[in-house]
């Protein structure tokens, strides 16, 4: 399909990058419900990993298979799915073309759930091309004693992926031991950590919804007069911090909770500007039809603030 004006403007956004990152975006922004609007909904599913397989996937035994999890993703009509090596390789090619794929390519598990564990590489640039992916995606923790490492593995994986073609998905995700847990989704947090994943080249920027508690002294000045009462005001600083929205900022579903929840902290999330969700247990652990429901109700909630 032909790119509409706001395709065309989120992609001049990506001057320096070459024809096959621009291409590369322009498939996501281009496939599905929300072809052509400038927003988003992607189904990422590396919680069997993170979390483990019965509580990730128990709730709806059908999850185990990694071809459902395609069928969710082109049923919904989501923009792209996310998912590890293993999950992809196992279906990808049932599937090809069918929808944009992001490959996971780092991972932590909580079986070692420190609060500063690092992530393993656990996949390569060349694999997330041999599998026709679109993308790669990357965790990094700003904050945490292993964040310097994950900065410079990203740089150079990074670097490789764009040579190649493929976009940079950042998951920035803050904690550490100068962090409490109230701060890991603090606004200032937040925001700091989208600015870093900016900064570090990333394409595509993936955090939680912020919070209106402030960790940093320092940052509490700074917020002084700044409008951060409400959810909405609170997107639109984080999507301001990534050079003022000229990077795409998606924000993430969360733990599983009732589809009224998650509906109206969709339209909130896109009423401050964001570019869409990233969205998986609040899908894949309903029913199938109750999960395609939802994220096309959360399309639709994207698609009228695109308007």
């Amino acid at each position: 399909m032909p790119n509409s004006p706001r395709v065309r403007e989120i992609l001049s956004w990506y001057s320096s990058d070459n024809v096959g990152v621009r291409t590369n975006i322009a498939r996501i922004l281009n496939h599905g419900r929300l072809a052509g609007t400038g927003r988003m909904v992607i189904l990422p599913i590396d919680q069997g990993w993170e979390h483990g397989p019965a509580r990730s996937f128990a709730k709806n035994p059908l999850a185990y298979d990694p071809h459902y999890h395609f069928e969710l993703a082109i049923e919904s009509g989501c923009s792209a799915y996310a998912a590890p090596l293993g999950a992809l390789e196992v279906a990808a090619a049932d599937f090809a073309g069918e929808i944009p794929l992001i490959l996971k390519v780092n991972h932590n598990n909580s079986l070692f759930n420190e609060p500063s564990a690092d992530q393993a590489v656990t996949a390569t640039v060349d694999d997330a091309l041999r599998l026709g992916c679109a993308a790669i995606g990357f965790t990094i923790y700003p904050g945490s004693a292993f964040a310097q490492a994950q900065f410079e593995e990203i740089r150079a994986i990074a670097a490789e992926a764009k040579s190649k073609g493929l976009v940079v998905i950042i998951w920035s995700y803050p904690r550490g031991p100068q962090i409490s847990t109230a701060g890991e989704t603090g606004i200032d947090v937040v925001s700091y950590a989208a600015h870093i994943a900016a900064q570090l080249g990333a394409h595509m920027i993936k955090v939680k919804p912020p919070t209106a508690h402030l960790e940093q002294d320092a940052a509490k000045k700074a917020y002084d007069g700044r409008p951060i009462a409400t959810l909405t005001d609170r997107i639109k600083d984080v999507v301001e911090s990534c050079f003022a929205g000229r990077r795409i900022v998606i924000f993430s579903g969360g733990a599983t909770k009732g589809s009224a929840e998650v509906l109206e902290e969709c339209r909130q999330i896109a009423a401050g500007g964001a570019f869409g969700s990233i969205m998986g247990r609040n899908a894949f652990q309903r029913s199938r039809a109750e999960g395609v429901k939802l994220l096309q109700d959360v399309m639709d909630i994207y698609a009228d603030a695109a308007r």
